[in-house]
């Protein structure tokens, strides 16, 4: 129930301010700069008396447990100490070895001891893989396009035992990254990210996205996350900002059929079709308040976007506290730009982080240099584009903090390419699995083969000159085998 008054902070995170980065008010949540109302739904509920900007508002408590979520679906199974009252409370071991003694075998498995709360547990991957040849085979067949009835047929096992497999090759996967993950963090302080939203199941409009950030020039994915939470329910209706359960979407969208979207000729076209569709939301941050198909799934519940990105940036932020400078290419969507700015808030004031649109058709070639380049101010937001092209070929960029002198740099460097071409690969290595009918209202299943993929991207896939992204950042020696991946 509304009161009048800003969403209460979470442990001191508040997310409802001024998101104008020239406004006076940008990042201060103090009251008296804004308008609040509940009383008409189809006005504003936040206005800055200084701009006139209306940012939605958040649920900072809802963020919190969206971050709790994503948190807990990364560092699943691996070993940790798990008292909750403790200090090194789901802080892994391969990350954390500080906080914890080697304590003996349970078996042939390792046990460790917390320096802190003194309790014991045991690594359940410290010891050979047991079936290996089999979980190695059954990779190896999925990899290469056989759909689940042919793999179970040929390895003699039943469904449930297929996808009991799935899981813990799944399990298998995060603990083998987690270390080389820590590399990553510790080694790349001044590598560029990127981030792209796409679909889940592109044919299935069951309102699925999956966001993912990682290295935007090797394609080192860190981390990914969708707006789908398989043991939840869906809610029967919609709550407002300030209930407990608004990051939940019930199933009551404007199911409105669209024509046929008329194809936009230049990239300048594109961008502002773009401006157009967003300021038809009546939340700019949530790409479902306006008129869209949603099949809505038949099992688990659906996310709102803004808390799944909100949520993973406030990961990300948790990750790279000790990063000079933190640069982000993103896709044209105010999603992630709001996302950003009220995550990493603090860097942006101090000019140490780097937001920047990205644009750019299929016939432009990565690292093309920049020639003639025409700025434009864009949209209500009045965002300073820069375009390129070379002949049919266009680029556009978009630095969000407005900094100038350096457009032919980010339109030479700034890309969502290799991101971009993780998530299609996944689409075309699964695609038995990702179209199949019943999964298409069931994509809870689909979690398990989005980490084993990004193992698998990060080290074992080549790129054309033989180096995994994890060799190309100095993380790995060679690519990884899938036995080495599944040992």
């Amino acid at each position: 129930m509304s009161t009048g008054k800003l969403p209460l902070a979470a442990d001191g995170l508040q997310l409802n301010f001024c998101k104008t980065l020239a406004c006076r008010n940008f990042g201060l949540s103090d009251e008296k700069h804004y308008l609040l109302q509940d009383t008409d739904p189809s006005r504003p509920g936040l206005v800055c008396r200084e701009c006139g900007a209306f940012p939605p508002l958040l649920n900072n408590h809802a963020v919190r447990k969206e971050f709790s979520r994503l948190k807990k679906q990364d560092s699943g199974n691996l070993a940790a100490c798990s008292t909750d009252t403790c200090i090194a409370y789901g802080k892994p071991v391969l990350t954390h070895r500080e906080l914890y003694h080697a304590f003996g075998y349970s078996g042939e498995r390792q046990r460790y001891r917390c320096k802190h709360c003194q309790s014991t547990f045991v690594d359940r991957w410290s010891n050979a893989n047991p079936k290996l040849d089999l979980q190695q085979k059954l990779l190896g067949l999925l990899f290469t396009g056989y759909p689940v009835r042919e793999i179970c047929r040929r390895l003699q096992m039943n469904p449930k035992t297929f996808y009991d497999h799935l899981d813990q090759i799944a399990a298998r996967c995060r603990n083998k990254l987690a270390s080389v993950d820590a590399r990553y963090l510790q080694l790349a302080k001044d590598a560029p990210l990127a981030s792209t939203l796409t679909t889940l199941q592109p044919r299935s409009e069951n309102g699925v996205m999956w966001l993912a950030t990682g290295d935007a020039t090797h394609g080192y994915v860190l981390l990914q996350n969708i707006n789908y939470s398989p043991e939840e329910d869906k809610p029967d209706e919609n709550a407002d900002v300030y209930m407990p359960n608004t990051r939940r979407m019930p199933d009551s969208f404007l199911h409105l059929e669209d024509g046929p979207e008329s194809a936009q000729d230049t990239l300048l076209n594109q961008v502002n079709a773009k401006y157009q569709e967003v300021l038809s939301r009546s939340n700019v941050e949530d790409l479902y308040t306006r008129p869209i198909h949603i099949d809505y799934p038949s099992k688990g519940c659906l996310i709102r976007p803004q808390y799944t990105a909100y949520a993973q940036y406030l990961r990300l932020r948790e990750l790279v506290p000790h990063w000079d400078e933190i640069t982000l290419y993103l896709p044209q969507e105010p999603l992630l730009r709001s996302a950003v700015f009220s995550i990493f808030k603090d860097k942006l004031l101090t000019r140490q982080c780097h937001p920047v649109y990205v644009e750019q058709n299929e016939m432009w070639q990565e690292n093309d240099n920049a020639e003639n380049v025409d700025i434009m101010l864009l949209s209500w937001w009045r965002d300073r584009w820069a375009f390129t092209q070379k002949g049919k070929a266009e680029k556009a960029i978009c630095h969000l903090w407005r900094e100038t002198g350096k457009e032919h740099k980010w339109l030479q460097q700034a890309s969502t390419f290799r991101l971009e071409e993780y998530q299609a690969r996944f689409h075309i290595n699964f695609r038995s699995l990702v179209d199949e009918p019943r999964r298409r209202l069931r994509p809870g299943g689909l979690l398990p083969l989005l980490d084993i993929f990004r193992a698998w991207n990060n080290l074992c896939h080549q790129n054309n000159e033989g180096f995994t992204p994890a060799q190309a950042l100095n993380l790995t020696r060679q690519p990884y085998t899938l036995a080495q991946l599944l040992g």
